[in-house]
């Protein structure tokens, strides 16, 4: 026998076997993929008054939606390819926050959950890998938007009551030697950005109880940390970054929101903390010159958790008011590790204002009336943020 067919006999033999294994291996893949999810139990904590968190155990990991609805107040997530479970019928647990759960099968194929609240909160998710004893988890937290007191917090709003006037520090983004992008047309992000903020400033300034500073007035280059610091020297109470935004899809359109990420929050925490000699009266007055690195992180904590929280709500209300005058890119703040929103005592949130890759945004930047709209936008979203936590 020719050794060569031989050989070849064998080789095709084993590819069948290979190929009718995997095929096996591929359909029973394709069927665990088909099959639903198990949501295996759920526990509910209250870590504090201002913090709940919901914990759902799952079979594997899966993709899921959460947003927030009102009258009543509550939170829905939509379980992707998720089977109904017991676990939520059992589960009876309430918190400061939270006053119920009920869940429902869709016909999409969803597992609806809501979680019915006493009062209005801000929520964040996320998912865990297995880890040792666990599994899949996906962790929802419920953080109040009106915060209990705290040491820190009482320092901050007492420094805020001593002062006769409420100071909001405006950013015009990029300047002199960088311009930001550029629209088809020429326009540079750098101009719209310092004309906003002029119009932002002489609507605060012309507002009894309010002042504005901006951190650059001409075309100039300042760098990110510097806009920071000098918001920080004129004691500034609210912090506004404006940009123009650009997109390689000039379909792209609409408004969006940053606020702080935690974890920005956490890289700048362990950035003061080394540096804490120079770090006096960050967080409300308290200087962490004085206090072991334990302390100062402890501290540093709390200020910036309560900083981000008090961002979001900013951010959403500025948001909501700008979608009443142009179209938004997305309707919930974003958050992100902007080195310009890193204060760890100042509410701070980076503006979008729209796509200047748009040709018919970029045309809407460089009227002077749209951008007066725009800054009327901002200012009623700063006033009505404002307004709802009692400082005015």
């Amino acid at each position: 026998m020719n050794p060569f067919s031989t050989a070849r006999r064998l080789f095709l033999q084993r590819m069948t076997r290979f190929s009718i294994a995997f095929a096996l291996l591929s359909s029973h893949q394709s069927s665990l993929a088909a099959s639903p999810t198990a949501l295996t139990g759920i526990r509910i904590s209250q870590a504090s008054d201002n913090h709940t968190r919901v914990v759902f155990d799952l079979s594997r990991n899966i993709e899921h939606n959460l947003f927030a609805l009102s009258d009543p107040h509550r939170i829905v997530i939509d379980l992707s390819n998720t089977r109904a479970s017991k676990a939520l019928d059992a589960s009876s647990q309430t918190t400061n926050l939270m006053k119920g759960i009920r869940s429902a099968a869709r016909d999409s194929g969803e597992y609806r959950v809501v979680l019915d609240l006493n009062s209005k909160v801000r929520p964040r998710s996320f998912t865990l890998q297995p880890d040792g004893e666990k599994g899949y988890r996906l962790v929802v937290d419920l953080h109040a938007t009106k915060l209990n007191p705290t040491p820190i917090l009482t320092s901050q709003q007492e420094r805020r009551k001593r002062k006769k006037e409420m100071i909001i520090a405006i950013d015009p983004g990029h300047g002199g030697r960088d311009p930001g992008a550029i629209g088809r047309k020429g326009t540079r992000e750098k101009d719209v950005t310092l004309a906003v903020a002029k119009k932002i400033k002489i609507l605060v300034n012309k507002t009894p109880g309010f002042r504005a500073v901006l951190t650059r007035e001409r075309d100039q280059f300042v760098v990110l940390r510097n806009r920071v610091k000098k918001a920080r020297e004129h004691q500034a109470d609210l912090f506004l970054s404006l940009h123009a935004d650009s997109f390689h899809n000039p379909s792209a359109r609409g408004a969006s929101v940053y606020a702080l990420s935690l974890d920005g929050a956490s890289s700048e925490a362990a950035r003061l903390i080394a540096q804490k000699e120079n770090a006096s009266d960050l967080i409300g007055g308290i200087s962490l010159d004085d206090k072991d690195e334990l302390i100062a992180s402890v501290l540093l904590d709390l200020s910036q958790t309560a900083t981000i929280q008090d961002s979001l709500e900013l951010g959403s209300d500025v948001l909501r008011h700008l979608g009443k005058m142009s179209r938004l890119n997305n309707r919930a703040v974003q958050q992100a590790e902007f080195a310009v929103l890193k204060a760890p005592d100042m509410p701070s949130i980076l503006i979008e204002t729209a796509f200047l890759s748009n040709p018919q945004e970029e045309k809407n930047l460089r009227s002077s009336k749209y951008q007066q709209k725009m800054a009327q936008a901002i200012f009623n979203g700063i006033k009505a943020h404002l307004k709802s936590r009692q400082t005015i």
